[in-house]
């Protein structure tokens, strides 16, 4: 990959008169193999103004870094965008981006008041935003404005809000999200992790059972929510069935997934649950310093005489 990239930069340089699009191409391929530094060497050099799509994949390139001169050049190029720019969805909602990435709440909620026109997407950016600086309230207000139809990434954003505040407001709003989502987004994995996830943290274990039991195809991530929460609410037991059920289906646990198992098996304080489980755990998780503690938690809480 980074020979392609490197023949691409060699092929780049080589082109005398370059166009916005080239500049855009270039940005995206080198923001995509993790070289976003050398995406503001280039806009350095650059000769022409940048238009909006290129605009956008260099706010990216500065969200990416995230460092003084990201913000320095990002910041400069918010300030010198024309006007008619600020009204692009694309554009927008990537400088909404790249400021929330700064911590700049307020400047990023600046360009979302202006914008006349918002799309899902801006909306997700700006809960993300919220939700990356740990301003949840401000993110269920902006739930509570959105009057557009949400996809599944405003979904799971949501549903991860909620989780985290984990109070009555909270509990309101996610509960009437939940029950508006659309029947075809309960087959989206991530979506419905989170909705179990959430709905665990509210101590409702029911209707997260009855996500989990509608969901057709289940990921190892989806039964691991599942187990989490068991333990959350003290139903650890519980945990082992659906390791059984996993079993049956010849799906094995994550790392996450088999830490998870172990907490259970420590919070049951059982041998046979203990032994049953560590047999299994392939040698590779075994070996990683989080599963190793987790082990020595276990052995520490158990009951030797069952």
């Amino acid at each position: 990959e980074s020979k392609d990239i490197d023949n691409a930069m060699h092929l780049f340089s080589s082109i005398t008169n370059k166009s916005n699009y080239m500049y855009t191409v270039m940005f995206k391929g080198l923001i995509t193999n993790k070289m976003a530094e050398k995406v503001l060497d280039l806009f350095d050099e650059m000769k022409i103004e940048p238009d909006h799509f290129t605009l956008s994949t260099l706010f990216n390139a500065c969200a990416v870094l995230n460092n003084n001169r990201a913000m320095k050049i990002g910041k400069k190029l918010l300030a010198e965008m024309p006007e008619n720019y600020r009204n692009d969805n694309i554009t927008s909602t990537a400088a909404i981006d790249m400021l929330m990435k700064f911590g700049d709440v307020e400047s990023a909620e600046r360009i979302f008041r202006s914008m006349k026109t918002k799309n899902i997407i801006t909306y997700g950016a700006m809960v993300k935003g919220y939700v990356g600086t740990e301003m949840f309230d401000k993110a269920l207000d902006l739930f509570e404005q959105i009057d557009i139809e949400l996809d599944d990434v405003t979904y799971t954003i949501a549903f991860n809000c909620c989780a985290k505040l984990c109070n009555d407001r909270a509990m309101k709003i996610g509960k009437e999200l939940l029950a508006k989502m659309p029947e075809n987004y309960r087959n989206h994995n991530i979506t419905s992790t989170s909705a179990i996830d959430m709905l665990m943290k509210f101590g409702d274990v029911e209707s997260a059972e009855r996500i989990f039991r509608s969901i057709k195809a289940k990921s190892t991530n989806i039964y691991g929510a599942l187990m989490n929460g068991y333990n959350l609410n003290g139903e650890s037991w519980k945990c082992f069935k659906v390791f059984e059920e996993m079993n049956e289906k010849d799906i094995i646990p994550d790392e996450i997934g088999w830490n998870i198992l172990i907490g259970a098996c420590s919070k049951s304080g059982m041998l046979h649950h203990c032994q049953y489980i560590v047999n299994q755990i392939p040698l590779n998780i075994q070996n990683k310093i989080r599963t190793q503690t987790a082990l020595i938690d276990m052995w520490v809480n158990i009951d030797f005489r069952y």
